[in-house]
């Protein structure tokens, strides 16, 4: 299996470069596996399309502001991005460091509000420990001072908007550089719209890695090598899931974030699991699905794994037809674009 198999043509324009003005305004297109049909409806008409038994399971994780801007004691520009907090008593996390000069090992980073980055040492992915002092907590300047880490893609700095419309409405959980974007459409009153109509909705925990944004540079779909996520599957996430699966009724994931984690945590025994960890899993068309029975998703980038497991669910050629169609409609693409319901 080729990875150019997994390419489309999407004009730039379609990239949604900001969120819908309400964030159940968005576009929703349909896709039946059954019956191999597309149609499309509007994402706050989305009860019509789900019934009393089926489960919705959610990500709640939060992203931090994880992009960072500082001058070296010279003067020199320097950007760091927070990938990883580490653990221990200092505030140490692992980082990307970007200047127009190589860093050394003890070199100081000047922030803002009295804030100083000391650069440790590489680590054994190859990125920089950095250790974090000042005056107040890190956490308490981390959100202040730090920016959105958006896409990318959409070419432009955060603004201040992109602080509330960049997380979901459950997002509680901090540890995430990038948003789970099916999450996105869903607003407090639609939950309770759902919840009213015998839908329940369960929540894990995947703080989306860098690795989301990272392209496929392999020829062949097997040969490439996936990201691990941190994740957490709470107990009654779990009892809620086999409790679904039990009685017939459907398991949703809300996002690819969503469906990884819960295949994963399912791979050895075939149902859910509590617990927490890595997940590695890569799922590619030809992959059979041990929990997830629908998903709702946005529209991915060409040639991404995000694509690739879409596929696995619907198959190939069935979703590249639905891109294709969703390319002539004009329906938006990407983290702040529409949204698509596989059933």
């Amino acid at each position: 299996m080729l990875v150019k198999d997994f390419n489309f043509h999407l004009p730039q324009e379609l990239i949604a470069l900001h969120p819908a003005a309400e964030r159940d305004g968005s576009r929703l297109m349909l896709l039946d596996r059954s019956s191999e049909s597309i149609s499309e409806d509007m994402f706050c008409n989305l009860r019509r399309h789900l019934r009393a038994g089926d489960l919705l399971v959610m990500n709640d994780t939060r992203v931090i502001p994880a992009r960072l801007f500082g001058r070296k004691p010279t003067g020199g520009r320097v950007e760091i991005f927070l990938l990883q907090r580490l653990t221990g008593g200092e505030e140490r996390w692992e980082c990307l460091l970007r200047s127009s000069k190589k860093f050394c090992e003890g070199q100081d980073i000047l922030l803002e509000s009295g804030m100083t980055a000391v650069v440790l040492s590489r680590s054994g992915s190859g990125n920089w420990l950095v250790e974090f002092r000042g005056d107040e907590p890190f956490n308490l300047w981390l959100e202040r001072e730090g920016h959105i880490p958006l896409p990318p893609y959409l070419q432009r700095d955060d603004c201040k908007a992109d602080r509330e419309r960049y997380q979901t409405v459950v997002a509680r959980e901090p540890g995430a550089v990038a948003a789970p974007t099916a999450g996105l459409h869903f607003t407090n009153e639609l939950l309770a719209q759902l919840a009213s109509d015998g839908i329940e909705t369960a929540f894990i925990t995947l703080h989306t890695g860098l690795g989301t944004f990272q392209p496929v540079r392999v020829l062949n779909v097997e040969e490439h090598q996936i990201h691990t996520e941190r994740f957490v599957i709470p107990p009654v996430t779990a009892d809620a899931v086999n409790r679904a699966k039990a009685a017939g009724g459907r398991v949703i994931a809300v996002g690819t974030t969503s469906a990884r984690t819960l295949e994963y945590s399912a791979q050895q025994s075939g149902h859910v699991e509590a617990g927490c960890g890595e997940a590695d899993i890569y799922i590619y068309p030809g992959y059979r699905f041990n929990v997830v029975d629908a998903m709702i998703t946005n529209f991915h980038l060409p040639e991404s794994t995000l694509l690739m497991l879409v596929s696995a669910l619907a198959g190939r050629e069935f979703v590249l037809e639905a891109y294709r169609e969703a390319v002539s409609r004009g329906f938006r693409f990407y983290s702040y674009g529409d949204a698509m319901f596989i059933s």
